[in-house]
């Protein structure tokens, strides 16, 4: 019988050489799911989000949720015995996350077909601004770009705001969790066929795929979609509304039925044969006014109250978390939070993995490396290096970190 609490990913061997955002969170994504994540970072400063902000005695708290649990190599690129040493740790990995410049890798020798000659069943996933191919190709990029370049900074805010992107990494998230996703595809196929691939990811693709509605408007119809606020555009009553009591909620009738519910909640059941809000096309053509009646109807009661009341009528609603909330949420506690331990943070909680699988519970989130902590033990466990190459290595600068645990 099959023990399927074993990781989904236990045995998968993944060298993170990507360093910020987005392909650290792709390595978290498989480390969440049980891969072995070894991360390769600059022996001086380490990975830049290091000095991210904010900070608890010196430990980034960004760092620290997307990088909990790997371990760390400190070795230097830029250097040849550097590179050597990472293509033959490329040799005994399974997996290769990367987020340099395309042509990067190349330069240094390690072009996909060179590597794969050397390691049949590689996968190599390569997170970059515009992609490994195109005219903008060798752009640089970061997430910010893609939020403009996507379309997503011009559709974010209201119609009298400016573009708007996001306060966090929205598309270096999105990119890394489409890596990881590509990433496990290509395992599943080199279980079929014992050959690995390259997955490329351009940081804005994955949000050009969740604004689509927008260019295919634009294709089919000429129409340019703008900025429209909490309103989606496409279905009605939609939005965030505040209460008496100065709390805000979220009400999504987007679906007829959900809408009719809705008036029923609201005292207001001849809307459901009003010409005007019957049907989602007239509701979107008199948006306005019917959004003036929600929003008078919620503003006259607490937000407790009309949560009670569109629980018990079945509209889809909830309210406006802010961290406290969020924490103090006993659905949150009990199925999303986990908890970090072994650092600086004290006891604190952050977002476990992404999906949930029977029978797995997830990792335990305990301690983050410090820069090349891991260096000796993971070149003598994968390259078979004597403690005093190592140690040579580490006199030359070309690696770093702590003195090897394995004789």
């Amino acid at each position: 019988m099959t023990d399927t609490s074993i990781p989904p990913l236990a045995g998968i061997r993944v060298l993170e050489l990507g360093a910020m955002y987005a392909a650290p969170t792709a390595g978290r994504m498989l480390r969440d799911f049980g891969a072995d994540v070894v991360k390769v970072e600059d022996p001086g400063h380490g990975d830049m989000a290091r000095q991210w902000q904010p900070q608890k005695d010196g430990l980034s708290l960004g760092f620290v949720r997307i990088n909990s649990g790997k371990r760390s190599v400190g070795i230097d690129l830029r250097t040849t015995e550097g590179q050597n040493l990472v293509r033959s740790l490329i040799t005994q990995s399974d997996v290769v996350i990367e987020s340099f410049r395309p042509g990067r890798l190349e330069k240094w020798g390690m072009d996909y077909d060179s590597l794969a000659a050397e390691n049949p069943g590689l996968v190599l996933a390569r997170i970059s601004g515009f992609g490994q191919t195109g005219p903008y190709r060798e752009r640089p990029g970061f997430g910010t770009v893609a939020e403009t370049a996507s379309g997503f900074a011009f559709l974010n805010g209201w119609p009298d705001t400016p573009p708007t992107a996001p306060p966090f990494g929205f598309a270096d998230s999105i990119a890394g969790i489409s890596a990881a996703f590509g990433a496990a595809m290509a395992l599943y196929r080199r279980s079929v066929t014992g050959i690995g691939s390259v997955v490329d990811v351009a940081l804005y693709e994955p949000l050009m795929f969740i604004l689509g509605d927008a260019l295919l408007n634009y294709t089919s119809t000429g129409y340019v979609t703008t900025r429209q606020g909490n309103s989606s555009g496409a279905a009605s009553p939609r939005g965030i509304y505040e209460a008496a009591d100065g709390g805000w909620l979220s009400i999504a009738a987007s679906a007829q039925t959900i809408a009719m519910r809705l008036f029923d909640a609201m005292g207001r059941p001849e809307f459901k044969s009003d010409d005007r809000y019957a049907t989602n096309e007239s509701r979107m053509r008199n948006n306005e006014s019917l959004q003036e009646v929600v929003r008078a109807w919620v503003r006259a009661r607490p937000r407790d109250q009309v949560l009670a009341i569109l629980e018990e009528h079945e509209v889809v609603a909830a309210a406006v978390n802010d961290s406290r909330d969020i924490v103090e949420d006993p659905h949150f506690l009990e199925r999303t939070l986990v908890d970090v331990a072994g650092t600086a943070l004290g006891a604190a909680k952050m977002p476990g993995p992404v999906l949930h699988m029977s029978d797995y519970p997830g990792p335990a989130y305990e301690g983050v490396a410090q820069v090349g902590e891991h260096t000796a033990d993971v070149l003598v466990e994968r390259l078979g290096l004597r403690t005093d190459e190592i140690d040579r290595l580490s006199a030359a600068g070309i690696v770093t970190g702590a003195p090897s645990r394995v004789s």
